[in-house]
């Protein structure tokens, strides 16, 4: 039978990767360890981050300690030029994503600690014109959106990442596109990320305080504390001042990155300004009162659905991913964390509140996966050697799987599972004890295999990874995945997550499911981003739809309502659940068009070949959507040239749909049109592209 959420249960785990861990803990220690220079520690976490940009693609790493209010350790390593003509310094500044989630959480406490906000009233009482379809957003509190249980949708990301445009559109409509959507959960059922609980705790920060985000992060935060190099979209950010991005897409350096929805993972900082922020956490600084510290630092990840206790990185606090982190855990050491990814930038802050002591580490490239492992070692590495901590715990593993008889009451829970990214995953369990999992959604992926062992759960061969059976007290039945995975050379990440849910059938009328089915295989393009968006060279702005035979009744793993509306309902504790969207179909002019997240997609019927002669014009019309063009046989191979306006771009996409130009990317206007291929205009309502094209030896 499936484990009961109640039960005694052994460990069961999904992977990420952590480093070598350590043993015997001391009581906590207030010295400010000046007397120590950490040799040992610079050296490992210099050679860790030459690892990090030798081998993990990584073009720069920053990172600096902070103990008892001084910075211990500072450092970098990489290039921030290819040309090594601009040095790295511990001033070259870094976006920092989603730990700017603790910049908005910190805001919020402060408004607290003046009596201006209370946690658990509703969030109506603050933002009056916040509304939603559906009518449970009125239970919505502060402390929902701290801690992910708002129920929100996800990720409201329409114009809110441009390339060199600070463009607050993404900001100011963001309250219009909340009003058209409805909610996946009852609000505090569940904690499961959501961003757009941190841009709408941006702007109850705005509504209360009576000024700007921007403006009351740098009053109350960063010029107080001396965060020079801390700066939003919205400030005058020198180009010059940040770490350099590339792409393989792309020669030369990519343009300044701006997420505009700043709150949600909109800030720039260094690693030290970061470290300098964690003094609001270790009781060097008063911003903040206590009282409002220790909240954030709370378990709240425990007031709803949630696995039992086990290794993780991810176990929420107010704004914090983590208030227990793994392996900080295992000397009975709080470790509170928030990383942050951005498609260009990523960063993480580990602290140890009873220690006075914090980690930050800024990348381009990476991820806030592998950062956070460079600052557990610098926080590891001083509490060896101020002998907090005696020795390293070796890494984790769960051994090669000894085969256990199996109850056969296990089979019924073979079957299909909805999982993060409306993925498929098939789940198969033969009776003779193995488990075997693949992702219908992608095809090519690997089948993965799994023993059933004594203690109840399923164990893949190399002895990383467990996974069970868990039915909840919402009815649902989760695939509950437990892991532990080394990254070379750099440490060990542990994961506890709901991997999945399993996917009921439900009951649709079969002119629906024939209506839906009539749209598979379409393609639609994205009509309706801005002409500076990084969507155009980093996502696939042209789309299908799928349906599968092992999720009837769904597109992908969306439940069809009816003719023109498919809803993202999966309901998973955690990261899995995260970013879910509706699928909207609506009629115009005869061209379909379908409406994901604020993000627009029209049939391609609407695509036209381009002119084939020398010359033509295109102009972006009232409706201020993109202008989609074909490429026939007639003119692939040749050169396109494009006079471009000021307040426009272009780019062009080969068979497969990668992009090959972004003319906000390259700076080129010119590009030989690729055979199948796909040419988009994007600008501002009246924008005129002048289009010449010509054979490749002209």
């Amino acid at each position: 039978m499936a484990l009961k959420k109640t039960a005694s249960i052994a460990a069961i785990t999904l992977a990420i990767t952590m480093l070598a861990p350590m043993s015997a803990t001391a009581a906590p220690v207030s010295g400010s360890g000046k007397d120590l220079t950490y040799d040992a520690t610079k050296a490992t976490v210099m050679e860790k981050a030459k690892i990090l940009t030798g081998e993990y693609g990584v073009t720069s790493v920053q990172y600096a300690l902070m103990d008892a209010g001084e910075i211990a350790i500072s450092g970098q390593e990489g290039k921030n030029d290819l040309n090594d003509k601009v040095p790295l310094t511990a001033n070259t500044i870094y976006g920092i994503g989603s730990t700017s989630k603790m910049m908005v959480t910190a805001s919020v406490m402060k408004l607290v600690d003046e009596g201006k906000i209370d946690l658990d009233q509703p969030l109506v009482n603050y933002i009056p014109d916040f509304k939603m379809e559906d009518e449970r957003y009125k239970q919505i509190t502060p402390r929902m959106l701290l801690n992910h249980s708002s129920g929100l949708l996800g990720t409201s990301g329409h114009n809110a990442t441009l390339y060199g445009d600070n463009d607050t559109q993404a900001h100011d409509t963001f309250l219009d596109q909340l009003a058209t959507q409805n909610l996946k959960a009852d609000p505090g059922a569940y904690s499961v990320y959501s961003n757009d609980s941190f841009t709408l705790a941006e702007i109850l920060v705005e509504k209360v305080s009576g000024t700007t985000f921007t403006g009351y992060i740098h009053q109350h935060f960063t010029e107080p504390l001396g965060m020079e190099h801390t700066k939003t979209p919205q400030d005058n950010v020198d180009p010059a001042q940040m770490a350099a991005v590339y792409s393989q897409r792309v020669e030369g350096q990519l343009p300044q990155e701006n997420y505009n929805i700043i709150a949600s993972g909109g800030i720039y900082s260094t690693a030290e300004d970061l470290v300098k922020f964690s003094q609001i956490f270790t009781g060097q600084v008063d911003i903040l009162s206590p009282e409002s510290v220790e909240a954030m630092e709370q378990e709240e990840y425990k007031r709803g659905i949630w696995p039992n206790e086990a290794d993780s990185s991810i176990a929420y606090g107010l704004g914090w991913d983590s208030v227990n982190l793994f392996p900080f855990n295992e000397y009975g050491i709080q470790a509170v964390t928030k990383g942050g990814d951005t498609l260009s930038y990523h960063s993480s802050l580990v602290v140890l509140p009873e220690y006075n002591m914090a980690a930050a580490v800024t990348s381009s490239g990476g991820s806030s996966s592998t950062d956070q492992l460079i600052a557990r070692e610098l926080l590891l590495g001083a509490l060896e050697e101020k002998e907090i901590i005696t020795e390293r715990k070796p890494e984790k593993s769960y051994g090669t799987p000894v085969k256990a008889s199996m109850p056969e009451e296990i089979m019924q829970f073979a079957g299909n599972y909805g999982a993060r990214d409306r993925a498929i995953l098939k789940l198969d369990v033969k009776k003779e004890g193995q488990l075997t999992l693949s992702t219908v959604t992608s095809p090519n992926s690997q089948e993965q295999s799994y023993v059933y062992t004594a203690d109840g759960s399923f164990v893949n061969e190399a002895g990383t990874e467990k996974l069970a059976f868990i039915e909840e007290e919402n009815g649902n039945t989760y695939l509950w995945s437990r892991s532990y995975l080394s990254a070379k050379g750099l440490g060990q990440l542990a994961t506890s997550e709901y991997k999945a849910v399993k996917l009921e059938t439900p009951e649709v009328p079969a002119e629906v499911s024939a209506a839906w089915q009539a749209r598979e295989g379409k393609k639609y393009v994205l009509m309706n981003e801005k002409y500076t968006s990084m969507l155009y060279m980093n996502a696939l702005p042209i789309v299908s739809l799928q349906m599968f035979d092992e999720a009837p009744g769904r597109v992908y793993t969306n439940r069809l309502i009816d003719a023109k509306l498919a809803i993202g309902e999966l309901q998973i504790p955690g990261m899995a659940g995260r970013d879910l969207m509706d699928f909207e179909v609506s009629e115009e002019g005869g061209v379909e068009y379908i409406s994901a997240g604020g993000s627009i997609y029209a049939s391609e019927d609407i695509v036209k070949p381009i002119y084939s002669g020398n010359r033509s014009k295109t102009t972006i019309q009232a409706s201020g959507y993109a202008t989609w063009y074909s490429v026939p046989n007639s003119v692939s191979g040749k050169r396109m040239t494009v006079k471009l306006p000021s307040n426009g771009a272009f780019a062009v996409y080969d068979q497969d749909g990668r992009c090959i130009n972004h003319s906000v990317v390259s700076g080129n206007n010119e590009v030989i049109l690729p055979e199948n291929g796909r040419v988009v205009f994007a600008g501002e309502t009246d924008a005129q592209f002048e289009i010449t094209l010509t054979s490749q030896e002209d």
